[in-house]
């Protein structure tokens, strides 16, 4: 990538886990200059091991004269910074997250800087941690951001420039749309799987819970994946959501009824017609 085609010249990422971390990778990739923000001293040894940013510190200093500051923190310390980030992120520079919730972290970043523009990648794993970061996690992936009338235009536009740079898939909607959205596709699914997880983990009959244990595999495995992660970020996630969910909550539940209604009647018929339409719908819903 030519030097003059780029947006920025040196970029600050604030934390290097996975989205962190893959991010530093990939932006290194692409020839910047990346430097990147640690809590632990260990962390950062083992992040330049792994040569996740070009300079790595646990000093907030490092954001000094970075054009762009990218929070990659967890979204409890989104929604409660630090003062000594707030303090270190310069006023010139173009500021984003990567949080999954969007419209409380908005309310509260266009107020602490001039340049915040609210974003959401929408790529994950299921690993976690400064081993995670990985190349290429981004590509082909939607990146979404969420602008108001307080957002400003030139800040947005060299982010969506740099997402597209990543191969990304830029898409731009409202915060409340935004947190509906993935309150249905992202949030929902971890609860329900979790509870799709513990529903096994009562089976009182031992035997039947160690031949089920011996059986899962990659049907149960794919189905519950979510639902055996980050239970912290689990957790932040519901509370910053909590409106959403419940609503998809309400929807499932109506759904789950419905099934158990057909196959408590025996309507196989039925059931056959609910999983045919699900089949349908599926395949609009869900590309590739």
């Amino acid at each position: 990538m030519n030097r003059s085609n780029r947006s920025f010249k040196k970029i600050g990422v604030v934390g290097l886990g996975l989205i962190g971390g893959s991010l530093g990778l990939d932006l290194q990739e692409l020839g910047y200059e990346v430097n990147g923000l640690v809590h632990k001293q260990d962390t950062a040894l083992r992040a330049k091991e792994l040569g996740l940013a070009s300079t790595i510190s646990t000093d907030e200093q490092i954001l000094d004269n970075c054009d762009l500051v990218i929070l990659a923190l967890p979204l409890n310390e989104l929604l409660n910074p630090q003062k000594r980030l707030l303090n270190a992120l310069p006023k010139d520079a173009v500021v984003t997250d990567v949080g999954s919730v969007k419209a409380p972290i908005l309310e509260l970043w266009r107020n602490l800087h001039g340049r915040f523009i609210a974003s959401h990648p929408m790529a994950g794993t299921s690993k976690a941690g400064v081993e995670a970061g990985v190349k290429n996690l981004f590509k082909g992936r939607p990146w979404v951001s969420t602008p108001d009338s307080t957002t400003d235009p030139e800040a947005l536009k060299s982010i969506q420039s740099l997402v597209i740079s990543l191969g990304s898939k830029w898409i731009t909607t409202d915060a409340e749309n935004h947190d509906a959205a993935v309150g249905l596709i992202s949030h929902l699914p971890v609860v329900i799987s979790a509870a799709l997880i513990e529903t096994v983990g009562r089976e009182q009959n031992k035997s039947i819970y160690a031949l089920a244990s011996q059986l899962a595999s990659s049907g149960f495995a794919d189905t519950t994946r979510v639902g055996g992660g980050n239970p912290t970020l689990g957790t932040a996630m519901a509370a910053s959501n909590a409106k959403a969910i419940l609503r998809g909550l309400d929807l499932y539940r109506d759904c789950l009824d419905k099934f158990e209604k057909q196959i408590a009647e025996g309507n196989w018929d039925g059931l056959e017609e609910q999983l045919q339409k699900t089949q349908a719908l599926r395949s609009k819903i869900v590309s590739g």
